[in-house]
C-alpha cells in the first residue's frame, strides 16, 4: 500500500484502517491484511491511561511509532501529529513531520479542516504525505469538553463542506471523518476526489477505522455506539491471568514440562 494506491482506491474498493501502538499489534494487523495502520495519539488514553490526548508528546509518539514499524515491516503507517507539534510554527511542524518519516512513518495525520489547510498545503508542496481529519477532532474537543456528532445543523454541515474542499485543495491523500452524521458523510464522500475513512460516520465512507482496544473488546471504560466489537479479549485475558494466578498459588504451575534438566536448551 502507498499513497497512489490509496488515492486509486476511491470508488474501487473499501479501505481498512486500525490503530496500533506496539510491536505485536502492528505485526498482527499486517498479517491480517489491514490496509493502513494509524499510530494514534489515543496512545495517551488507551495505553498510558491519561484523561485525554492533549499531553501526549512527540517522544512518546516516536517510541510507539518505532515499535509499530518493527512489527509491520511492509505496512502503510500513518503517525498522528500530537497536540503542540504543529501549532506553534511552520518550521516546527516541518521538523516534526520529518522526524516521524525518519522513524518509519509513511505519512502523518493532522487534525482540523479549513483552520489547518494552509499548513497542510505548505507541507504537501514540500513532498510530505498528509492525511486530514475533520468532524470530531479530539485535540480540539478536549479543550472545550464537547464530543458531539457533527453535521446536525446547517452551520456544522457548511463547516464540514468547507473543510473537505480546503483539505482537497491543500493536497491531502485521504480524510478521516470522525462522528459525522451518516447522510452528511455520504455527501462529503461523494463530493470528494480523495478517499474518506469513517470513524462513527456511517456506511458510505470509502473506508472504515476502529481503534485496536475497541474492536478487540479490551477497552471496558467506554463503548461508543459506532464501535463493533469483533472479539471479547478482555474476558479472555482476565480468565488467562486468573488461571495463572490460581495455578501458581496451588503449585500446579510450573510442572516438569516447564523446568530444565541438564543440557536442555530453551
Amino acid at each position: 500500500m502507498n499513497v497512489r494506491e490509496i488515492l486509486e482506491s476511491k470508488d474501487q474498493r473499501k479501505l481498512s484502517m486500525v490503530s496500533a501502538y506496539s510491536y505485536f499489534e502492528a505485526k498482527f494487523a499486517e498479517e491480517a491484511g489491514v490496509d493502513i495502520i494509524l499510530v494514534g495519539d489515543s496512545l495517551g488514553t488507551l495505553v498510558m491511561g491519561k484523561r485525554d490526548t492533549l499531553s501526549v508528546t512527540m517522544d512518546e509518539m516516536i517510541w510507539s511509532l518505532k515499535s509499530v514499524r518493527r512489527g509491520s515491516k511492509k505496512g502503510f503507517i500513518v503517525a498522528d501529529m500530537p497536540f503542540g507539534s504543529y501549532q506553534c510554527s511552520t518550521e516546527k511542524a516541518v521538523e516534526n513531520v520529518m522526524t516521524f518519516l525518519r522513524h518509519g512513518a509513511n505519512a502523518v495525520k493532522i487534525e482540523g479542516g479549513f483552520e489547518t489547510a494552509d499548513l497542510i498545503k505548505y507541507l504537501v508542496d514540500r513532498g510530505f504525505p498528509i492525511m486530514g481529519h475533520i468532524g470530531i477532532t479530539p485535540q480540539h474537543a478536549s479543550l472545550v469538553g464537547e464530543y458531539h456528532v457533527q453535521g446536525r445543523d446547517e452551520k456544522s454541515i457548511k463547516r464540514l463542506i468547507e473543510s473537505v474542499n480546503d483539505l482537497e485543495e491543500a493536497g491531502v491523500f485521504a480524510i478521516l471523518l470522525e462522528m459525522v452524521v451518516e447522510d452528511v458523510a455520504k455527501r462529503l464522500t461523494e463530493d470528494s476526489s480523495v478517499p474518506t475513512i469513517g470513524l462513527g460516520s456511517g456506511r458510505y465512507c470509502d473506508g472504515q477505522f476502529l481503534r485496536w482496544h475497541d474492536l478487540l473488546g479490551i477497552n471496558d471504560e467506554s463503548r461508543p455506539r459506532y464501535v463493533k466489537r469483533f472479539a471479547d479479549l478482555k474476558s479472555e485475558i482476565i480468565e488467562a491471568l486468573s488461571n495463572f494466578n490460581e495455578e501458581v498459588k496451588s503449585g500446579v504451575f510450573p510442572d516438569e514440562r516447564n523446568a530444565f534438566e541438564g543440557a536442555e536448551e530453551i
